[in-house]
């Protein structure tokens, strides 16, 4: 399904920015988090000047970089921005809107936008604008996307339909993240890191099932999966990789089933994974702690790039 690959083309990107990041923060500004829809199912953020100075990471995100990502990466490029220069953060958010199936995805980048200059370049090539109220809408070269600026720090780009709904929301038209009471609650644990995401129940549940893999067939992950409330993880590259994965449940009994469950999953991948597998889920630990789940993993640099390269990861990631 549409929103199925939506999530796992998030999750795609915030892992192949992950190689060589430093421990700084990827924080959305309040401008920035307005201008995403209140029901959204992922939304992703990264230090996106980080990842353009390693030549490793951007090696590694052109090998993995979904396809919906990558259109939206090369229409930002060939928009008449510098995304080398003037983008700091980006983040990604994929939400729902009322009577349309499956979800949307829009972009949020944040740095310093010279816009009266790119308006001018803009004006010059005669791209003509459209206008959802007083924003101004300018197609992304040939790309079918759309971007605008909300402020000079803040910029909104994707499909024509996403960067209204953006403004919509932007504008108080229709209610935006900071009305997500959950979602902004979740953010607080995780948004001083390089690379964080938060989820909602359904993104989780997807998400639980892909990591799950053969396992998630069996009854007892039927029984629990509807008992996700959400979930959040954070990416630290200060010394190695270090990734940290929090699960919301309702009680003790769901998260210890589900602990159960993931190292049941974990000893089968470790009888019959490859060896980059079996070393990352060695160095993998799952528990409960009172009605959540968490998963910690950590690993050297290298041991991270043998498991990128991995059919376990590219299952989980496409």
């Amino acid at each position: 399904m549409k929103k199925n690959r939506t999530i796992s083309a998030l999750s795609g990107l915030a892992m192949s920015f992950a190689l060589a990041m430093p421990a700084v923060a990827a924080q959305l500004s309040t401008d920035a988090r307005s201008a995403i829809p209140k029901d959204i199912q992922q939304l992703i953020a990264v230090d996106y000047r980080a990842m353009q100075n390693s030549s490793a990471a951007m090696d590694l995100k052109n090998r993995i970089l979904p396809p919906e990502l990558k259109q939206m990466e090369e229409a930002l490029k060939t928009s008449g921005l510098n995304a080398n220069h003037d983008v700091d953060e980006l983040a990604f958010a994929s939400f729902r809107v009322s009577g349309v199936d499956g979800t949307r995805m829009v972009g949020i980048a944040q740095g310093e936008f010279d816009v009266p200059t790119i308006k001018a370049n803009w004006l010059k090539k005669k791209v003509k604008y459209t206008k959802v109220r007083t924003n101004r809408v300018y197609p992304m070269g040939t790309s079918g996307m759309s971007v605008t600026f909300v402020n000079p720090t803040t910029m909104i780009f994707g499909s024509e339909e996403a960067v209204k709904s953006a403004l919509d929301a932007r504008d108080g038209v229709t209610s935006s993240l900071l009305n997500n009471n959950s979602m902004m609650e979740s953010m607080q644990a995780v948004d001083t890191a390089a690379v964080w995401s938060v989820l909602d129940q359904e993104g989780t549940q997807f998400m639980m099932h892909s990591v799950l893999g053969q396992a998630s067939q069996v009854t007892d992950y039927d029984t629990v999966k509807k008992r996700f409330l959400g979930s959040r993880y954070m990416m630290d590259f200060s010394n190695g990789v270090k990734f940290n994965l929090n699960v919301q449940t309702p009680d003790a009994f769901t998260a210890g089933t589900m602990a159960s469950l993931l190292n049941a999953a974990a000893l089968y991948k470790k009888m019959s994974g490859t060896d980059a597998e079996k070393q990352a889920i060695g160095n993998t630990t799952v528990k409960s702690d009172a009605d959540n789940l968490e998963v910690n993993f950590s690993a050297s640099d290298s041991q991270f790039v043998s498991l990128l390269q991995s059919p376990l990861f590219q299952a989980v990631v496409h």
